[in-house]
């Protein structure tokens, strides 16, 4: 099995959005973050393909000139390892709880429905505060009786499929597109952990114009620029009366990202904050 590279990146705080943008922007799973006493914030990131690292090194210092990377390689099987002791459950909304499938057994739910994931290469364990928020959106949403059992939903660039498979044990059904053949995979793999069948939720490899229909929760934690180049497309996709929640965004992009859909006429979102993170949810 070969060697992972370990990225150590350091960036000055103040270029903080530069290089979240630029890591949600390569990566499509996630990384850790921490906020160092010399207020610096370090990330590291582990990749298998080094001709992809060299791309993404290559993309970082376009957007980061002044990030200082550290690369060191990283036995496979201790980071196969290193994910039980690093991931830890998430509590979303009123209703759900992240777990990994280590964690069935023996962890407590309270209540919670358990939605469990495979820590792999996909995007999307509940740990980042954008799939958190889009997440919580749809708890909240279901707590207001808008979200309900018999209702159709999309998860536009589904990652691992965690958005989907909440809306499935909140008794909806419906699909789940990405561009990465490696998300598809891993969604259908968490699929499987979680027992949905393809009747609840079919997944695909495809963007918004490869979807038929419309939804009553449409559901994109992507990117602000596909977020609005793609506006209209996604706009097509909810049905009269249906909810739309948008992330991926940062807060800062939050205003910019409303304003084209509110040109296609939507109102004004409700927005949900966290950190410097945000999500738009129409309903």
């Amino acid at each position: 099995m070969a060697d992972l590279v370990r990225l150590e990146i350091r960036i000055p705080e103040h270029m903080q959005d530069m290089a979240s943008i630029a890591l949600v922007q390569q990566l499509n799973y996630g990384w850790e973050e921490e906020n160092l006493p010399t207020g610096e914030i370090l990330y590291r990131v582990h990749i298998e393909n080094p001709a992809f690292c060299e791309e993404f090194l290559t993309a970082l210092y376009s957007a980061v000139p002044e990030a200082d990377v550290t690369r060191t390689d990283v036995p496979n099987q201790d980071w196969m390892k290193a994910w039980r002791d690093f991931f830890t459950p998430v509590e979303i909304g009123e209703h759900f709880k992240v777990i990994a499938p280590w964690m069935r057994e023996t962890e407590q739910l309270n209540g919670r429905m358990p939605i469990v994931i495979e820590p792999k290469t996909a995007f999307g364990t509940g740990h980042h505060p954008t799939t958190a928020l889009c997440l919580a959106s749809v708890s909240k949403l279901a707590s207001e009786g808008r979200i309900h059992e018999g209702q159709k939903f999309l998860d536009l660039g589904t990652g691992s499929g965690i958005l989907g498979i909440g809306c499935v044990k909140l008794g909806l059904t419906g699909v789940g597109v990405d561009i990465d053949m490696l998300a598809i995979e891993n969604t259908e793999e968490n699929k499987v952990l979680n027992e949905v069948s393809s009747d609840s939720f079919e997944v695909y490899q495809g963007s918004a114009d490869a979807v038929c229909g419309d939804f009553d929760v449409v559901l994109a934690n992507i990117l602000a620029r596909p977020l609005m180049e793609m506006a209209v497309e996604i706009f097509k996709l909810v049905k009269p009366g249906g909810c739309l929640v948008l992330s991926g965004l940062l807060e800062t992009q939050a205003d910019q990202v409303e304003a084209v859909y509110r040109e296609l006429g939507l109102p004004e979102a409700r927005r949900i904050i966290e950190g410097e993170w945000a999500a738009l949810i129409w309903e």
